[in-house]
């Protein structure tokens, strides 16, 4: 049974491509050239198949040749396709009105190549080529010898051949299940139907002698089929030819319909065609479309080359269904050799092979270089270590120098709740040396006594967390606004010794933030003195230091200003450099401190000038709740 037979209901099989024909002495020079273009302009060519587009088969066939060929000519080509429907529209009446039609449509682009793919193709390029390519050459496609014959197909007609033999789908059957008795074959009832059971009987005449009993299943509708099938005993053989059409007139594609009887039969379907595969088929003896495709294309190429050419027929093998073979329990070593197998689970060692082998023989490498990545992290978390540590050994020099800077405004400080602590214990003195003492008045010195008291120990407790010396970081979470008013507690001696005003504004609410508190302090504080220092030759009435906190893309931000003279444009790069400073008597670590422990923390700082003088500074932490939602 020829493919053109079955791809003129089935599939648009085989896509035939070549370039225009010449005239005589054209084609002589050609066949001295290995070039592609054997015409002044790119070759056009017309694909014409019998039915619609949606023919699965079709499909692989046609995109394995217009691959091969967009390859070969690197897109140098027209292709035209045209889905002539015969199936559904055989009159006489619609074949005049499309010969007609398509003559019309390409008569200022005549085709060089008409690709007729089905003998309905053929019969009607053949018929009508003068009206729709008369200079064309034409390339047959997609059926047998065979149909060949019987249409007479014309002798300039090149013929590219594919046979679909049953007889070698049968004998494989019976080698995967010698012990089968029963054998049964499926058909349609379409006229093309009934032309493959009609081929099936005279190829299987000899061969069915070999079974208890053989049955046709034919002219039956597909509930009919299904239900057959579905009983048959299960020494049984099913082969399956195609289904375009059953006995109540319905229209199937014949894999579809085969899917439907194959998914509740009793016993193994076979069938002679590739698209079977995939619903429910075990396999058979078939042409691979894709190979086809490629086959043919390698045709045209030579043809278009100018070398001879003359009709091929396009090579068979067996393709089967791993998933069926495991489904009914059928041997791999029964089937015949170089059988395709599709959807096989191969093993690790057939999966991997090229990774396994290079595997082993890296195995020794691997394990050397993890070990020397191992000892890098080694050194790399030691090397933390030791930054981490020498950065907390720098904030505590800064902290200490920060004091060192403050001592005299905090002892000034620090005096005052003595002073009165001392005032205050010398009149409670007095009093109770009198002969009626006050003790209401008594009372409330004491009370005086004690806030003082409570003062110089604030004063005290922040000197002591200012000078602290740590080895670790003492990650907690905190409300930024808290620790910058705490720094304004600090430094608010300094500023009124220096007549410096301070303002703070702070958001309502929580900017919860998670850092070491501590050094998040010392960053306030190196900006605060720093900017008190810039105001040094401010006018006293004009020195104000204004401390803002608030939200700025989702991170808390302090904001830290003065009024001063503001920072040159070409320094402002180069602030936060470690030892870089504008100051006479500056270390220039301030600044490259307090930006390396905000890094550490993922935070930012950065500086600007004021549009009305001054400069200020703005730093960034990413707000707790983020930092949680990041881990």
């Amino acid at each position: 049974m020829g493919l053109g037979d079955w791809s003129g209901r089935l599939c648009r099989a085989a896509v035939f491509l070549a370039v225009a024909a010449l005239s005589m002495s054209s084609r002589q020079a050609a066949a001295s050239e290995t070039s592609i273009a054997i015409i002044d302009r790119v070759p056009r060519v017309l694909v014409l198949y019998p039915y619609d587009e949606r023919i699965a088969a079709t499909t692989a066939a046609g995109e394995a040749l217009r691959s091969r060929l967009l390859e070969a000519t690197n897109g140098k080509i027209d292709l035209f396709s045209e889905f002539l429907d015969l199936s559904r529209f055989p009159e006489s009446d619609h074949v005049a009105r499309m010969a007609r039609y398509l003559g019309e449509k390409y008569a200022a682009r005549r085709p060089d190549v008409v690709v007729a793919v089905g003998r309905e193709s053929v019969s009607f390029i053949v018929a009508n080529r003068g009206t729709i390519a008369p200079a064309a050459k034409i390339v047959a496609a997609g059926f047998g010898t065979a149909t060949a014959e019987k249409i007479a197909l014309p002798d300039d007609v090149i013929g590219a051949f594919s046979t679909f033999n049953i007889l070698k789908t049968a004998e494989m059957a019976r080698g995967l299940q010698p012990d089968a008795r029963h054998l049964y074959i499926v058909g349609g009832s379409s006229d093309f139907d009934r032309s493959w059971l009609t081929t099936a009987r005279a190829d299987l005449k000899h061969f069915s002698k070999s079974y208890d009993t053989t049955t046709y299943l034919e002219d039956l509708t597909i509930d009919e089929f299904v239900e057959r099938a579905s009983r048959v005993p299960p020494d049984s053989i099913i082969l399956a030819l195609t289904v375009f059409k059953d006995r109540a007139g319905r229209n199937f594609i014949p894999r579809d319909a085969i899917r439907e009887i194959a998914a509740t039969a009793s016993a193994p379907v076979y069938g002679p065609y590739q698209t079977y595969i995939d619903h429910g088929v075990v396999g058979g003896n078939t042409v691979t479309f894709e190979a086809l495709g490629r086959t043919v294309g390698d045709l045209v190429i030579d043809a278009i080359a100018g070398k001879p050419v003359s009709d091929l027929e396009a090579p068979q093998t067996y393709i089967v269904d791993a998933r069926q073979l495991q489904r009914w329990g059928l041997a791999e070593k029964d089937l015949p050799p170089g059988t395709i197998q599709m959807h096989k689970e191969r093993s690790l060692w057939e999966e991997h092979r090229v990774v396994l082998v290079a595997g082993g023989g890296l195995v020794l490498a691997q394990a050397g270089i993890i070990s020397v990545l191992l000892l890098e992290r080694r050194r790399r978390r030691d090397a933390e270590r030791s930054s981490r540590l020498y950065l907390l050994e720098a904030i505590h020099l800064n902290q200490s120098a920060t004091a060192g800077a403050l001592s005299a405004s905090i002892a000034h400080e620090l005096n005052q709740p003595l002073s009165a602590i001392r005032n205050n214990a010398e009149a409670a003195s007095v009093l109770l040396r009198s002969a009626n003492p006050d003790h209401e008045l008594i009372q409330q010195i004491l009370l005086d006594i004690q806030e003082d008291d409570q003062r110089a120990g604030d004063i005290i407790s922040r000197m002591r967390g200012l000078l602290k010396k740590r080895s670790e970081i003492d990650w907690q979470e905190f409300d930024l606004n808290d620790v910058t008013s705490s720094a304004i507690h600090i430094i608010h001696g300094e500023a009124e010794r220096r007549g410096i005003k301070l303002t703070s504004t702070q958001l309502p609410g929580e900017l919860p933030v998670r850092a070491d508190k501590v050094h998040v302090q010392q960053v306030i504080l190196n900006l605060a003195t720093n900017a008190m220092d810039a105001m040094l030759n401010a006018v006293p009435a004009g020195r104000t230091l204004t401390f803002a906190t608030g939200l700025a893309n989702e991170k808390a931000e302090l904001r830290v200003s003065d009024t001063g003279d503001g920072i040159p444009e070409e320094r402002l790069i180069r602030i936060f450099e470690p030892f870089y400073t504008t100051k006479q008597a500056g270390t220039g670590l301030g600044l490259s401190i307090a930006r390396a422990i905000l890094e550490t923390y993922g935070g930012t700082i950065c500086a600007d000038n004021r549009p009305e003088g001054g400069a200020v500074f703005r730093v960034a932490l990413p707000l707790a709740r983020s930092q949680e939602r990041s881990r």
